[in-house]
This record gives structure tokens, C-alpha cells and sequence, in this order.
């Protein structure tokens, strides 16, 4: 078991094949997923469930009925906010070993009012002016993965198994 405890925060998220994408990636990394309502589709999602494939046994999923919920449990955790709108970048972080990544909705991010309030903990993944943004199952690959870079992958397969 690792020292590393890493929480994926979805604030509601509307594309059932993303959030199944991102659940595969909880899996494989051992991470938690937080679902924060109103979600913009059901759980039973048929789409959902085959881009999430086999992994969902390995992760444990949370689901907050909102925004302000999630904050009320955990707003004293180590919270980032992922956003286009952030001054710091992402790989200027130094993580600690138990955080919580938050990720706003595919259409509208996260509320502005919340990143100004945690600017400090607000980070961007950097992109070309024009884009709009990532595909929000990248953007929680390339986060997660980054997190776990840190701390030297802890608690994951060290050695592929090409003979």
C-alpha cells in the first residue's frame, strides 16, 4: 500500500464517457473519484460504464449532492483547482502526499469566485492561446500522473513485464 492518497473531485460533470475515462485512470492509480452533483447523466450510463471497463472494483467512488457539500466535508483538506484561468502551472506544484484535485464541469469549468478565493492552490495545465481546453480525462491524466511523479510513482508497478 502507498503513502500517497489522492482524491479526484468531478464538479458536475456532464459527458459519461469522460468521467468513465477518468475512473479507469482512478483505478489504475489507486485514487478516489468524487462525483459532485447534479451530474448530466445517470450512473448506470451504459457509456459510462464501458469507458470506465473493469476498473470500477478498484477505486472508491464519493458522490456529493453539491459544490458546497463537497467544500462542508472537506474544505480544510489540501484542495487544487484545475482551470485555463489559473496563474501558476501545474509542474510549479510541489503536492503533498494527501490532496484532492478538482475539476469543474466540461462546459463551464469551475466557478470563478472559488479560484480567485484559492488562487494560491489554482493551477493550469498550459496549452496554445487558441484552445479552449483539454479533454477533461486528459487533463485529470496529466495531473494525476504528475502527483504521482513527485512522490516517485509510490504504491504502482515498477517493472513492465516484457521478458
Amino acid at each position: 500500500m502507498s503513502d500517497m492518497d489522492l482524491h479526484i473531485v468531478l464538479v458536475e460533470p456532464e459527458i459519461p464517457q469522460n468521467t468513465g475515462n477518468i475512473a479507469r485512470t482512478c483505478g489504475a492509480l489507486g485514487a478516489d473519484l468524487h462525483l459532485v452533483h447534479p451530474l448530466g447523466f445517470s450512473t448506470s450510463d451504459r457509456y459510462l460504464k464501458r469507458a470506465g471497463l473493469d476498473y470500477w472494483h478498484l477505486l472508491k467512488v464519493h458522490h456529493h449532492d453539491s459544490l458546497q457539500a463537497f467544500l462542508n466535508d472537506y474544505g480544510n483538506e489540501n484542495l487544487y483547482f484545475v482551470s485555463k484561468k489559473a496563474p501558476l502551472r501545474y509542474d510549479h506544484i510541489s503536492y503533498p502526499d494527501r490532496l484532492f484535485l478538482l475539476f469543474g464541469k466540461e462546459t463551464a469549468g469551475l466557478p470563478e469566485e472559488l479560484l480567485r478565493k484559492h488562487r494560491d492552490t489554482t493551477v493550469r495545465i498550459p496549452m496554445v492561446a487558441e484552445a479552449r481546453s483539454l479533454n477533461l480525462s486528459n487533463a485529470v491524466a496529466i495531473m494525476a500522473y504528475e502527483v504521482h511523479r513527485q512522490h516517485d510513482f509510490p504504491g504502482l508497478m515498477e517493472k513492465g513485464g516484457l521478458v
